[in-house]
């Protein structure tokens, strides 16, 4: 499944709100502190805004990567690779509030209203609060789960609840799911799903229609598809690349060499990266994308190999993120990476020619910095062709 689904998951420890102790709430009786109170308003004033800054990165961190000077993070000490017996603390960048607003209520009622559910619950994403509420460009964005909320496959990284035979499609989804999104008015979406083995083309048909339902109420709308292997059905894989998306995500999830310690066995490196390629072979103007989980035990080299080989097969986006251990019951987290390694993986990405490449702690394969950046490429890549067959006219 996807790494946002798997390892967006954090077991919920995050930065609390700090609540300062005004002069004004000070008691009558004590009304000799109130000189001082005031006159340390203003120190109090700079550990708040000092404190705030330590949240987690914003758009303009995830595009550049330069996650170090956000706060002292490079002056932390804890221990960052795991020894035997022993669970990591986490480490300070990846600490981050949750913000709960007026957006976010808005669209989880409409999404229980209608039946439909999200990664962003399911994976427990520590970004949901920004996405559901706009965040910085006030653009809502919510990650749409198709064919219900349990899969038949157990990564042992996912937390998305797991059984041989989950309840039956519901008719009636691709038909909300546009209704929904056309309610919110957004102009980029990303659909994915759970794996379903138990159905003969995986869901491919559900999916595709969900798209044409989308593209039917609102042709400008962008869509990405972030979906399953499909036990390595070309078929179902063609069939979803020609539905009218716009970019085609499938996630590697790890490095070649850990695949079986970390994804269930129907899934495996090749099987995936054949997927991305007949993706591309079929529709050559769709924009291909994965993702790669670390601080699951790999190394540098393996890294790079893993890159290497998913550019050569045409991948155009990478998204490189930090493994976040969603219950004790799932993979350790081997390591935690420092932001500036995160920064050099996307150097080297950059390096590499992927078309895009995000890479930091938070980063996920489905984020809302990442969408803004891939509107924004889509929408030129599209005035490009415009002007070109404006030309040979």
């Amino acid at each position: 499944m996807a790494l946002l689904k798997q390892s967006c998951c954090v077991a919920g420890r995050f930065s609390t709100n700090h609540r300062w102790l005004s002069p004004r709430s000070a008691p009558l009786g004590y009304s000799s502190c109130l000189s001082t109170a005031a006159r340390s308003s203003a120190d109090r004033e700079d550990m708040k805004k000092e404190l705030q800054s330590q949240d987690g990165p914003g758009l303009q961190d995830f595009i550049s990567g330069e996650l170090s000077e956000r706060s002292k993070w490079a002056e932390y000490r804890g221990n960052l690779k795991r020894q035997k017996g022993e669970r990591l603390r986490l480490p300070p960048w990846l600490k981050t509030e949750i913000p709960i607003g007026k957006n976010y209520n808005r669209l989880k009622n409409t999404l229980r209203e209608l039946n439909l559910h999200t990664v962003c619950e399911e994976a427990r994403c520590p970004n949901i609060g920004e996405c559901w509420g706009g965040g910085e460009h006030g653009t809502a964005t919510a990650t749409i789960m198709l064919m219900g909320d349990t899969c038949t496959r157990g990564c042992r990284f996912c937390s998305v609840k797991t059984a041989r035979r989950p309840p039956p499609l519901d008719p009636d989804e691709p038909y909300n799911t546009a209704k929904a999104i056309a309610a919110w008015g957004l102009d980029y979406v990303v659909l994915t799903s759970v794996d379903r083995d138990d159905i003969a083309d995986g869901g491919a048909e559900h999916f595709a229609k969900t798209v044409s339902s989308l593209k039917e109420r609102n042709r400008h709308i962008l869509v990405e598809c972030l979906t399953p292997d499909f036990r390595g059905d070309l078929a179902a894989v063609e069939k979803i690349a020609l539905s009218g998306l716009d970019v085609y995500a499938h996630n590697v999830e790890t490095v070649r060499e850990l695949q079986r310690y970390v994804r269930d066995p129907r899934a495996n490196f090749d099987q995936s990266l054949s997927v991305l390629k007949h993706a591309k072979k079929v529709k050559p103007s769709v924009l291909t994308k994965t993702s790669i989980m670390l601080g699951l035990g790999e190394s540098d080299q393996q890294i790079t190999s893993t890159m290497a080989e998913l550019r050569e097969a045409g991948v155009d986006c990478l998204t490189l993120g930090q493994y976040m251990q969603p219950t004790k019951r799932h993979l350790k987290v081997e390591e935690y990476i420092p932001p500036e390694k995160f920064a050099h993986w996307e150097k080297v990405g950059a390096d590499m020619g992927f078309v895009y490449t995000a890479s930091g702690p938070l980063v996920r394969s489905s984020y809302k910095a990442g969408e803004f950046f891939l509107k924004n490429l889509l929408k030129k890549r599209k005035e490009e062709i415009s002007a070109a067959e404006g030309d040979v006219s």
